[in-house]
């Protein structure tokens, strides 16, 4: 099934200029086509319009001390929504990890680095279908942008025939991204698959 993307904005690759009314034409878990929506519009596509900025998918370089260090609690545990760094015992490990992907899905991340050597957080991680990494285990935040900028979180650029990984943000450039930070993902696309939507 084709799906385009239509943004205010669209980054293809940090390094390059940005697309003013851009889109991103996805065919299954592939991008087929980038570019201005006018050049892209007019061809069948469910069509995606998103106010704001959309990026390649992120990388969270911190993805292991996450997953296998902090702890995600439920939200009925009224402990927040950030990561805790408590005593997690191993038989619930696997849910903290799978709370912890969603929540990096929801800072556009969709990519992260491990390696991952607990057994119920590999599985989690593989279920969710998000790259991993080599890594080095560093601790850190959900956020990949609070202490990096955008060209050296993206995990790849968007190019024609690559993986449909990609962000959309509450934001309308990519300074006012890295000033805001990637909390404000307004949605996640994986393999061409929408896995996050703010409410």
């Amino acid at each position: 099934m084709l799906t385009l993307h239509r943004a205010t904005v669209l980054v293809v690759d940090p390094t390059a200029p940005s697309i003013p009314d851009g889109a991103v034409l996805v065919d299954g878990g592939t991008v087929a086509a980038l570019g201005p929506y006018a050049e892209l519009a007019g061809g069948g596509a469910r069509i995606r319009e998103w106010d704001g900025l959309l990026t390649p998918g992120l990388l969270n370089p911190y993805g292991r001390w996450l997953l296998e260090t902090a702890y995600h609690p439920d939200p009925r545990e009224e402990l927040g929504t950030g990561p805790l760094l408590t005593a997690v015992p191993a038989e619930r490990r696997g849910g903290s990890a799978r709370l912890g992907l969603q929540r990096l899905l929801a800072h556009g991340v969709t990519a992260l680095a491990g390696p991952f050597t607990l057994p119920a957080v590999r599985t989690a991680v593989t279920r969710s279908g998000l790259t991993a990494l080599p890594g080095t285990g560093a601790p850190g935040g959900l956020d990949p942008l609070a202490d990096a900028p955008l060209a050296s979180v993206v995990h790849r650029p968007l190019t024609v025939g690559g993986r449909a990984d990609l962000a959309v943000f509450a934001a309308a450039s990519a300074a006012e991204l890295e000033r805001t930070g990637a909390g404000c993902c307004l949605a996640t696309v994986l393999g061409g698959r929408l896995l996050y939507r703010r409410r």
